[in-house]
């Protein structure tokens, strides 16, 4: 199994911080964000991990070299000249890495902290080959829609009232999926080269089995916005 981290986005609600580093460079706890997710990943037996980067890219490359990649095999996958969403930087990440394509791919968003067990998800992945939706119930807008077999099968956003696709079980994405190699097969023929991971999983979920995958005991974090540092400084210290 190979790990993704998502890297290139903006970090626009964490500015002032970055307007000088990167988000995935922020310190939490004594380490930067991606410290933190390349090291959970490296415990769960994943060390070959591929990070997308955008916005100050030769930062994180300048310090994913410096630590020699924290014992994993970090590449690089580079999107300084186009911002692609998740999606599509996973489309260009399977495109550039065809070595890769062959396996499993666990991908999480670097500003999101949390207690799940990996060992525990992958397993699930193991038991089954369909593919994983990381999930829980916390409260929030907007939720994915899961069946009686808890496989994906709408969106919907209860402060509008939009719905795509099926109501269902309302569960919030936590922003880490395993996808087998099937869907990664029809990610790679998508046409189009910047869309989202949600996006393509509503397009398709008819075709692919997304299940939803609910940790035990879970706690979650997102670092999104600056007024949250302090909280999410707690919340990593916890984590050690």
């Amino acid at each position: 199994m190979v790990g993704v981290i998502f890297c290139a986005g903006l970090g626009t609600r964490l500015k002032p911080l970055t307007d000088t580093i990167p988000k995935a460079l922020v310190p939490l706890a004594g380490k930067p964000l991606l410290q933190w997710q390349v090291e959970k990943l490296r415990d769960a037996g994943i060390t070959d991990i591929i990070v997308n980067v955008h916005h100050f890219p030769d930062m994180i490359i300048d310090v994913v070299r410096a630590n020699e990649g924290w014992g994993s095999n970090i590449l690089i996958s580079d999107e300084r000249n186009q911002l692609l969403e998740t999606g599509g930087g996973l489309k260009k990440i399977i495109n550039e890495q065809l070595k890769i394509f062959n396996n499993p791919i666990l991908a999480c968003n670097v500003d999101i902290l949390s207690n799940i067990d990996l060992r525990a998800l992958i397993s699930a992945y193991e038991r089954t080959g369909v593919s994983q939706l990381v999930v829980s119930d916390r409260q929030t807008q907007r939720y994915l829609c899961f069946d009686e077999q808890n496989h994906l099968c709408g969106w919907t956003n209860i402060a509008t009232g939009e719905l795509k696709g099926r109501d269902g079980c309302h569960l919030a994405f936590s922003g880490m999926q395993i996808l087998n190699t099937g869907i990664l097969s029809l990610l790679k023929e998508m046409k189009e080269d910047k869309f989202s991971l949600i996006d393509f999983y509503l397009r398709y979920m008819q075709h692919m089995p997304l299940h939803a995958f609910v940790p035990t005991n879970y706690r979650m974090m997102d670092v999104g916005k600056i007024n949250q540092i302090e909280e999410a400084e707690r919340f990593a210290e916890n984590l050690k």
